[in-house]
């Protein structure tokens, strides 16, 4: 497969945009993209089949998406519902090698924000995706992002959280540990998990750094109230509404 590969920066970088999943099994298109996106200063998160891009998805919540639509797990358009229902306001483009109008309405039906056939070129989906972005941050009467797990709030536009309407002050550590609990309720995540996720580096067996740190929300987040982070002995850690 071709690609029209120019890697110039464009002008004009959204600087708010961190985070891009980019879904396709083709590490050659992976690459390609990711490092446009690495160039344009936007933190890209690969996945290489659709299980993979719907778990980045719940636990990093990127602001954009790319994905093919013939992936070896799941068929695109059930994928891509799949996204529409857990994440409605993410925008999604749509690669895809099939450039029928067929398979363009129906990606647009499923939800799609846009669609682009393969080969492409590289210059013109950067654009499209500034601009899904922009018109994405335009939109009137969008909620800020708010995690609620029981009586539990977490605001991740603000950085406020609080519980039953009391102020709880947590350290930047502490944030990002709870805001990923609060993103996968009633999940059990190991120690690695919370590692990698939180840490984003591995401890190599200093799994007691998530130990010390649990411990401080447990007493923050405690409230007098009956505990939500609960141990799993021998796995790890599961936040759950009372």
């Amino acid at each position: 497969m071709e690609f029209n590969f120019k890697t110039p920066r464009l002008s004009g970088s959204d600087s708010t945009l961190t985070r891009i999943l980019t879904a396709d099994p083709d590490p050659n298109v992976r690459g390609l993209l990711n490092l446009a996106f690495r160039l344009e200063g936007w933190h890209a998160i690969p996945a290489d089949d659709g299980a993979t891009a719907l778990a980045h998805m719940r636990a990093q919540r990127p602001e954009l998406v790319v994905t093919e639509l013939a992936m070896p797990d799941i068929d695109g358009l059930v994928l891509l519902g799949r996204m529409r229902s857990e994440f409605p306001d993410t925008p999604v483009l749509v690669l895809a090698g099939e450039d029928g109008a067929r398979r363009r309405i129906g990606c647009l039906a499923v939800g799609a924000d846009d669609y682009v056939a393969k080969p492409f070129n590289l210059e013109e989906v950067m654009l499209r995706l500034k601009g899904i972005r922009r018109r994405s941050a335009e939109a009137p009467g969008l909620p800020p992002p708010r995690l609620v797990v029981g009586d539990l709030e977490l605001d991740e536009e603000t950085r406020e959280v609080n519980r039953r309407g009391v102020t709880v002050d947590l350290t930047d550590t502490e944030f990002r540990l709870l805001r990923y609990l609060m993103r996968n309720p009633r999940r059990v995540l190991s120690k690695n998990q919370i590692l990698h996720q939180v840490w984003s580096y591995d401890f190599r067996g200093r799994s007691s750094i998530v130990e010390l740190y649990i411990s401080y929300l447990r007493r923050k987040i405690g409230n007098g109230d009956a505990p939500m982070i609960h141990t799993v002995r021998g796995v790890g850690y599961v936040l759950k509404p009372n």
